[in-house]
């Protein structure tokens, strides 16, 4: 696994995300928010909800096909990005799509992408890996995509996040899908109950029907 570095007192927290996604952006700034209040350390890694939808697409609705077309973009972007740049470099430059896309409401257009280098002061060409069909770094962008698809299953999406158990061995989930994102102790006690439901063996899902969309209000 290609990682940044983490405080030897801090727990390392892996989180896999997809840029495009609303949802694990709302958890993104909740994990974020708990590296506040507890003692971890988040380490960045790279999904595709392209990659995991790839051999379903006849079953999914027309719209949601064209989005997973979009979503190969910005994804080849920042695994470009984490291969000549480094693993450092995947938070602040998710930090920076996210907040164009969703917060600022930009979506993910090239135009978007392309201020979000700048804002990190990541090389303007990088955009062009964008549009590379014959991806240069598609061995790297699907090894890291495994990496955390294979810890939780294929029937979720991202973002994945795993934190070593007491025996050593990684707990993974999916989720949690939240809005808004939690702040302060608020944050920790969701971040403690997940810990507690997913330490469990055999334990499963949690769900309930979503009322509203994704809040950004608060980001």
């Amino acid at each position: 696994m290609s990682e940044s570095t983490t405080s030897s007192d801090k727990t390392p927290v892996d989180f896999w995300f997809d840029p495009l996604c609303p949802w694990a952006w709302m958890t993104s700034r909740w994990v974020l928010e708990v590296e506040k209040v507890r003692d971890i350390e988040v380490r960045w890694h790279i999904m595709s909800l392209a990659v995991l939808n790839e051999d379903r697409l006849d079953e999914l609705p027309e719209d949601y096909r064209e989005l997973l077309v979009k979503a190969w973009k910005p994804v080849r972007v920042v695994t470009a990005a984490w291969q000549k740049h480094g693993a450092d470099v995947l938070g602040p430059l998710y930090t920076a799509l996210g907040t164009r896309f969703h917060n600022n409401g930009e979506g993910a257009t090239l135009e978007a992408v392309a201020g979000a280098l700048a804002d990190v002061g990541l090389p303007a060409e990088l955009i062009e890996y964008a549009e590379q069909e014959d991806f240069e770094f598609e061995a790297e962008l699907r090894a890291s995509h495994k990496e955390g698809i294979e810890k939780v299953g294929q029937d979720v999406g991202t973002p994945v996040i795993a934190v070593p158990g007491a025996d050593g061995e990684q707990i993974a989930f999916f989720g949690p899908v939240v809005t808004p994102a939690p702040k302060g102790e608020e944050a920790a006690r969701l971040w403690d109950g997940t810990l507690a439901v997913a330490s469990v063996p055999g334990f499963y899902e949690i769900k309930r029907t979503r009322t509203k969309g994704p809040d950004f209000s608060n980001l």
